[in-house]
């Protein structure tokens, strides 16, 4: 018998608007106790007046208690409804892409909560980040067979979304024979990562249309780039004509990755690499008197959860400012955050504050967000978590 969630009055607004959490306090606990639902288990929603309005996963255990997999409550998440968004989702990014090249699905802006796949060509690297998707891992799998039969499938199963679920974290490759290498081709650029060692799956696709517009501007330029991870902005630079390019992280293993692309893509000769962490290195290469036409600082996220904003504001604007010490009388800043809880107001204003700190003006000139592999749910203003700026610093 399929269990039902009744909402307290009123709850129901939110849903109808699109969104597709429920938190645990929505819950009339009274009609339909929370604690009596499996963890992800499946469940019918009803409205506070016991109407059936949509199917969701439930895991009582977490402050999200249940998310919404489909509004026609005869519907279940299985392997056909599985296949079926697949469909949809890959037919937006052929649309889009000339190559198998993306982020094939986006989580809830797939409608596919806690479900993120990146396609590598014949690869693809899956992450369940929920109670609710883990348990489906099977039918993911048949599902993926059935709409790509990619020759190998990598379970990425060691997120932070795991750990906030108590879910096992582990890697998996559950189709084919892989050495971990995956190739990534991105705004004509050839990389090489590894999908079992690497950041994520290995590589970030959300920032392609902000190195697409800043891959216009480089020809020629010294570059910096910041958290560089394995080349991802500066090879791009490199390749598009940059006159040099130092890529600073904190992972030697990742500086190794990036001159394994600089290599690959033939610009070794105009490619560096500093290793260490990147406020000291900011503060070392301002000793040596060394000046860049363009900085890239793309930090990975300063502000996790909402009682990080304060102290994470505090680093972004700390990062911008010892950047901007570092540009030329006129050049370019290009920040980036994929922090959700950061206003982009509030990027705007630590850049601001940032430029005006060094006696600089500041000029936006590009405002960017995720690629559009990353598609954002309407009513899930989480879901739109990445900024990037194209700011102008210069002396009056």
């Amino acid at each position: 018998m399929t269990q039902h969630l009744r909402l307290k009055k009123n709850a129901e607004r939110r849903l109808k608007a699109g969104h597709l959490w429920i938190f645990s306090n929505e819950i009339d606990n009274a009609a339909t106790p929370l604690k009596q639902v499996e963890p992800g288990q499946q469940v019918i929603i009803e409205e506070s007046n016991g109407r059936a309005i949509a199917v969701a996963y439930a895991n009582p255990h977490s402050l999200i208690c249940a998310r919404i997999v489909s509004r026609n409550t005869s519907m279940r998440l299985d392997r056909s409804l599985l296949a079926h968004r697949l469909n949809q989702a890959l037919s937006l990014r052929q649309q889009l892409f000339a190559t198998p090249f993306y982020r094939l699905v986006h989580s809830e802006g797939d409608l596919l909560p806690g479900l993120i796949i990146d396609r590598f060509d014949d690869v693809v690297v899956v992450q369940l980040n929920t109670l609710g998707m883990d348990l489906l891992r099977d039918e993911v799998i048949d599902a993926l067979e059935k709409v790509l039969n990619p020759r190998v499938i990598v379970l990425r199963n060691d997120t932070s979304g795991r750990r906030i679920e108590n879910l096992e974290q582990h890697i998996d490759v559950v189709k084919g024979e892989f050495d971990g290498i995956i190739n990534v081709e991105e705004n004509g650029v050839k990389f090489r990562a590894s999908a079992l060692e690497g950041q994520k799956t290995g590589w970030f696709y959300d920032h392609r249309p902000n190195r697409a517009w800043l891959n216009q501007l480089v020809s020629g330029k010294r570059v910096l780039d910041v958290f560089s991870y394995i080349g991802g902005w500066g090879i791009q630079a490199a390749a598009k004509g940059a006159e040099s390019v130092t890529c600073v992280d904190s992972s030697a293993a990742a500086l190794d990755r990036v001159a394994e692309n600089a290599a690959l893509n033939g610009v070794e000769d105009r490619v560096t690499m500093a290793e260490g962490d990147a406020f000291e290195a900011l503060a070392a290469l301002r000793s040596e008197g060394e000046q860049f036409d363009i900085v890239i600082v793309d930090p990975p996220a300063f502000i996790r959860k909402r009682k990080d904003i304060a102290s994470g504001e505090r680093a972004y604007a700390r990062l911008n400012r010892e950047a901007i010490r570092l540009i030329k009388k006129d050049g370019l800043l290009m920040p980036g955050s994929c922090s959700m809880h950061l206003d982009p107001t509030h990027l705007t204003d630590i850049v601001r504050g940032a430029a005006r700190h060094q006696d600089r003006n500041a000029q936006i000139i590009y405002e960017g967000r995720q690629g559009a592999d990353h598609p954002v749910h309407p009513a899930i203003p989480e879901t739109a978590y990445l900024k990037a700026l194209g700011v102008r610093i210069f002396r009056d």
